[in-house]
């Protein structure tokens, strides 16, 4: 995403610090019990099914590439849909939701120990989302992409204020400053 947003792609440096913020962080990403994560699961790929009962009347699309993971990542790419506004009230809503109703399920639950994961995955999520997408735009020549952009920046700026990203934080502000992240890109913005 660097060349599109910028000009210019990151130095070697600046990828090195990237990948070690990534990797400090990864020990505590890590899920106690992991689920099933679909990892694209989101409103285009759920289908209503009227005719069956209760949670069945949700059906899956797109699933094939499932894996063992944290249970907040399908909860991030619902509530931080790359292609579609959630309000802050509602996805805040919903994490509570999400919370009280694990707590219920098992006293042993770490509300903000999942917190923590939600932004970290959602952090890690969207600023994948953001290279996948400048990649279609320029390389794959599809310039509608470039629509989801702004979004994708304002989902990963607020993943970003968990204090536990603080570093992260302060990496984006220095390679991709907030004045450049809101900006209209067109593929030819980027660099050779």
């Amino acid at each position: 995403c660097a060349p599109l947003a910028t000009g210019k792609a990151l130095s070697d440096g600046a990828l090195e610090e990237y990948d070690h913020l990534w990797r400090s962080l990864g020990g505590a990403m890590q899920p106690d019990d992991p689920v099933l994560v679909l990892r694209d699961y989101h409103a285009e790929n759920l289908l209503w099914l009227p005719e069956r009962a209760r949670l069945a009347r949700v059906g899956l699309l797109d699933f094939q590439d499932a894996v063992l993971g944290h249970a907040a990542y399908d909860l991030v790419s619902l509530l931080e849909d790359a292609r579609r506004d959630v309000p802050l009230p509602l996805a805040g809503a919903m994490i509570d939701r999400y919370c009280a109703q694990a707590k219920a399920a098992a006293r042993s639950f770490d509300a903000e120990a999942f917190r923590f994961a939600y932004a970290a995955w959602g952090a890690q999520r969207n600023a994948k989302i953001l290279g996948i997408f400048a990649r279609l735009a320029v390389r794959d020549l599809k310039p509608h992409y470039l629509e989801h952009i702004p979004r994708v920046w304002r989902y990963l700026e607020r993943d970003l204020t968990h204090p536990a990203l603080h570093d992260l934080k302060d990496w984006f502000d220095k390679h991709f400053p907030p004045g450049i992240r809101h900006r209209k890109l067109q593929p030819k913005d980027s660099a050779p």
